[in-house]
Parts: structure tokens; C-alpha cells; sequence
């Protein structure tokens, strides 16, 4: 590991990935960062060493970042796996832990590619052994060729929900049920975007094909269902819902949550990046420019940290985040830059098309933003409880950092991962303030545990 770069690239994913390939073609000094010990990111995860009898599931989809693995591995770009970017600051230094070694870098650019993470889904019993998010199962399946047995409950919404019952089911597995919070209602919503979705009707084909191949398996499904909740003592034993009027319990040993996946955001936070929120969905996202460019100078963020919208446009804003840096670092012209971006643009833009619709489609439900009951778990480090929450907001918290100092809420190792979108959400409920003025929990290096050691071994380049 070298202590200068051109260009450094954080995350392996399809954007991390197609800006190694194109920042060393045009002959930047470039390193890719990445926590995980193999190029792919989570929609690529383990593509190196996935076992070939799996290839007929995992799909096309899947196996076309082949391709992409095989690029960047014939590049010079420099790959450093296993490795913890635990700080960022706006002036381009960043600090990284690999093989128990603190280091800083130092870059002309720097471009956050490090994907997005599944929205927290905290309903009663969610804590429980025995329940996991669904994108956390299919990892399960890339990584270890490992599946759940049977009593399988699917629970929530998005495309990715349909796409790990299609897995199991190929696996074998038997699942007792899928239960869908969207209904449709949320169709009817989102009919005003099937026009642009129709240009790109081979989604459209692809999901009612994963319905099909669900239901030929004879599993349940239920429609536009509400109060969810895990069933069980010391073990998931099944999922209760409510469904057309109706409570249902359906047994299971494992239950698969999903609400949909939200923006990687804790680096583009600790730079200081801007951020805006998108209602549909319920995020914040950076606020970008056409090439990725933050509001930070040197900074930019591809792929689905920037704001969802899938692998093809994270692999095409990849390319174009690297053009622009070869440009701003005045390797390429502007006219150059220009013409090699265009059909990375054409296609991201044609990519995108069928994101409107499907964000309305399977909005998160209002159970996974707000839990309706005091005694569920919301911030699983400190084991706070919704209730606990809802007494800081009656008490006049009105921003996630007055909540965490009244109940340690997000002071845990995860800070705020794993409830600070749902603190966020339980402010705005509680006490009527907008939430795109609540704002976000502040975050603080370093952004993953370390040993005092390892803090005080930091190595600072020559200059320093």
C-alpha cells in the first residue's frame, strides 16, 4: 500500500469496480479499498468463488458481473481487501485498518462506491434467533451455499424479497408463506410511472415471472398485510399478521425481513457531504451532480450510496465518476471526457426509468418506519425500546442527537446503523416537524470499533 493515489476508490461493488477499470485505462494511480476479501460488492458477493452448481440460480443477473470481476482483476489498479476505511475528512485524507495496521492516505480524489444496507425493520420479536433480513439470507446463499430448512416465512416488500423466495425455492426450500405489506393500493399509486417502466418492460416481465415461480411452488401469498410481528420466547416460531380483517399466525423457525434498501451514507456523512431526502422512499442521499460530484470538492459517490437505483446505473455512474476525475485532474479534456461518458449516460438514464414505479410500488410500510407498540426494540446496542423513544420526544427531543443524549440511542458500535432512520422517523411522528428537518444522527470517526493500539500506531505519510 502506497500513501498517495490519484484516485481511491472505497467499495467493491459493480460502481466500485467499473471506476477501477476506467481510472486505470486512462492512467490514473488508483487503489480500491474494500471490507470483504473478494471483488463484487453484495449483488456480486463471492463471484470469484461461488460454486458453479449454483449458477442456474443465482441467475444471469448475477453471473454478468463475471465480466466485470474479470476487468478489473486484468487492471493495475491497486486492490486492497480486508480493509476498514475508518475516517474521512473534506480534505481528502483517508484513514484505513488492514492487517490490524492504522494508515492514512492521501488523494487527489476520492469516490464512495460503498452500496446500500437493508432498512431496519423493527417489528415485535425482530430481535429474536432464528429471524434475519432477507439480502442477509442471499449473502448467506453467495458466500457459504448455505439456505434456511424449512418453515420459511418471507415478510415485507420490495423486488428483492421476491428474488430470495425464487432462490430458495430453487434451493428446495419450503416456504410457508410470503406476507407482502404492499397491496394495491401502492400499485394504484404508482400507476402514474408505468409509462417510463414500460420502456424497460423486461423488468416488468422478470418480476411477474419470480410471482409465477413463487405461486407454481404452492406458497401463500398475502397481500397488503399489517401488524406484523415475530412470533415467539427464546426462538422465531412463526409470523402473526393482519390480512383483510383477518390475524392470521402462519409457524415458522425462520422469518426473512425486508423493507426495501436505503444508501451506505456513514462516509459521505463524515466528509460532509450535503444530503437530501427522498420522500418516496424515505432516504437521505447525497446531493450529486451528473458525474457523482459531491458537495465536497474531490469527493465523489457512485452506485447506491448516491440513492438506489440497482446495479446497472451503479456500474454505468462507476465509469462516469472516473471520467470526471480523470478530467478534474486534467488527464483527459472536457470535450474527451464528454464523448467517452455519453453511452454511460444513455444507459443510466434509460435505467432509471423503471425506478419511479417501482419505488411506489413497494414503498416501506409504515410499521417498519414507525413501530406501533412501546416494547419493541429499536436500538438493538443499548436495547432501547420504542417506548423509551417516544418518552425523549414527549420530553422535547426534536432531533436524533437530543434523543441520543437522553437515552444513548445510536451510541452503540453500530452508531445509529441500525435505528437512527427509525429514531429519525418516531421525531417526525412524535412531534409533527417534517423529517427532512429533523435531519440525520451525526456520526464520528472511527466509524467501526478499534483498539486504542491501533489509534495510537496510526501512520501518517512522509509529510505528516
Amino acid at each position: 500500500m502506497n500513501s498517495h493515489y490519484d484516485f481511491v476508490i472505497v467499495g467493491s461493488g459493480p460502481a466500485g469496480l467499473a471506476a477501477a477499470v476506467t481510472a486505470d485505462k486512462l492512467g490514473l494511480k488508483t487503489a480500491l479499498f474494500d471490507e470483504q476479501f473478494e471483488p463484487g460488492g453484495q449483488i456480486y458477493r463471492s463471484m470469484e468463488s461461488s460454486v458453479a452448481e449454483n449458477a442456474p440460480v443465482l441467475g444471469e443477473d448475477y453471473l454478468c458481473g463475471k465480466a466485470l470481476v474479470s476487468s478489473f482483476r486484468d487492471s493495475s489498479a491497486e486492490y486492497i481487501p480486508g480493509t476498514t476505511v475508518w475516517n474521512l475528512d473534506g480534505t481528502l485524507n483517508l484513514d484505513v485498518l488492514t492487517d490490524q495496521q492504522a494508515r492514512r492516505v492521501k488523494a487527489r480524489h476520492i469516490m464512495i462506491g460503498v452500496g446500500a444496507m437493508e432498512r431496519p425493520v423493527p417489528l415485535p420479536g425482530w430481535t429474536l434467533p432464528g429471524v434475519m433480513g432477507a439480502a442477509a439470507a442471499d449473502i448467506l446463499f453467495k458466500s457459504a451455499d448455505m439456505v434456511p430448512g424449512e418453515k420459511v416465512v418471507l415478510a415485507g416488500s420490495g423486488p428483492l424479497l421476491l428474488l430470495v423466495g425464487c432462490h430458495l425455492v430453487d434451493n428446495g426450500v419450503k416456504l410457508a408463506a410470503m406476507v407482502e405489506t404492499s397491496g394495491l393500493r401502492e400499485y394504484s399509486k404508482a400507476i402514474p410511472f408505468l409509462p417510463g417502466a414500460l420502456r424497460l418492460n423486461h423488468y416488468l416481465r422478470k418480476g411477474l415471472m419470480m410471482r409465477w415461480k413463487i405461486r407454481r411452488a404452492g406458497v401463500p401469498l398475502y397481500l397488503g398485510c399489517r401488524d406484523l410481528a415475530v412470533l415467539g420466547n427464546e426462538q422465531a416460531e412463526g409470523l402473526s399478521f393482519t390480512c383483510r380483517g383477518k390475524t392470521k399466525e402462519i409457524p415458522a423457525t425462520t422469518v426473512l425481513l425486508h423493507e426495501g434498501v436505503i444508501p451506505n451514507l456513514r462516509l459521505s456523512q463524515l466528509a460532509g457531504c450535503n444530503h437530501e431526502w427522498y420522500a418516496p422512499q424515505r432516504y437521505w442521499r447525497p446531493v450529486l451532480d451528473c458525474w457523482g460530484g459531491s458537495t465536497v470538492p474531490g469527493i465523489s459517490v457512485a452506485g447506491d450510496a448516491g440513492g438506489v437505483w440497482g446495479v446497472k446505473v451503479a456500474e454505468a455512474a462507476g465509469h462516469l465518476a472516473a471520467l470526471d476525475t480523470a478530467c478534474r485532474l486534467q488527464v483527459i479534456s472536457e470535450s474527451e471526457r464528454d464523448s467517452m461518458a455519453s453511452p454511460y449516460a444513455q444507459a443510466a438514464k434509460r435505467e432509471k426509468l423503471i425506478r419511479p414505479f417501482l419505488d411506489h410500488v413497494f414503498p416501506p410500510s409504515s410499521q417498519a418506519l414507525v413501530p406501533p407498540d412501546d416494547e419493541t426494540i429499536v436500538c438493538r446496542c443499548e436495547e432501547l425500546t420504542a417506548g423509551q423513544i417516544r418518552e425523549a420526544v414527549a420530553f422535547g427531543a426534536r432531533d436524533p442527537g437530543q434523543v441520543k443524549g437522553q437515552t444513548r440511542a445510536g451510541m452503540g458500535p453500530c452508531q445509529g446503523r441500525m435505528c437512527g432512520t427509525t429514531v429519525a422517523e418516531m421525531i417526525a411522528a412524535g412531534s409533527g416537524v417534517d423529517i427532512a428537518y429533523v435531519g440525520q444522527l451525526r456520526v464520528r470517526p472511527p466509524l467501526k470499533p478499534m483498539t486504542i493500539n491501533q489509534l495510537a500506531d496510526l501512520e501518517f505519510p512522509d509529510e505528516y
